[in-house]
């Protein structure tokens, strides 16, 4: 089955998102993880930016990207621009996840807090909920992620619908005024 977060990381999680949006002024949609990266002072290049005779090592690394600390707060994020445009979006803010974390290694855990950091951070189901969007279609329109991204969102969404409380909470009504959607 894997390892799975407590609802407390959960929750921690998207308070991390939501005060990076607060600090970095991230108030439009669709999220743009180039956006929060360039904010944050992080370096982001395109494979396509290394000479070709080094590039297959980057996709040997990885397939759609990673990030090196190259001196103590000096980051950079080397994505994969043959991807398309959702896939490269939510790479870089996979990749902001395990900075902002702070992952020191590569685990289990560490790839289960980022893939949700990155799933929450560019579909906030608030906004889903105050767009009114019910389908996989109009979330990746809105949100301009891939009908695969969208599909998950939308199941997340229906998961925060059903089991979420009734009040927002108060990193859910500080994403809405920082969206200016209340």
């Amino acid at each position: 089955m894997g390892i799975s977060l407590s609802h407390q990381r959960y929750e921690e999680i998207k308070k991390i998102v939501v005060d990076l949006f607060i600090k970095y002024d991230v108030s439009c949609v669709p999220i743009s993880a180039f956006e929060l990266a360039t904010k944050m002072g992080i370096k982001v290049i395109p494979y396509s930016a290394i000479h070709r005779t080094k590039r297959y090592l980057l996709v040997k690394k990885s397939e759609d990207g990673f990030c090196v600390e190259k001196k103590p707060g000096e980051w950079y994020i080397y994505y994969n621009d043959e991807k398309d445009y959702g896939r490269i979006n939510n790479t870089i803010m996979h990749e902001i996840g395990h900075i902002v974390l702070d992952h020191s290694e590569d685990s289990e855990l560490a790839e289960k807090e980022v893939r949700f950091f990155a799933k929450y951070a560019l579909v906030p189901p608030v906004l889903v909920h105050k767009f009114n969007l019910n389908d996989p279609y109009g979330i990746a329109d809105v949100f301009e992620v891939s009908f695969e991204a969208a599909g998950y969102a939308l199941s997340y969404y229906r998961k925060w619908l059903q089991y979420g409380s009734s009040e927002y909470t108060d990193y859910e009504l500080a994403m809405l005024n920082l969206f200016r959607i209340a």
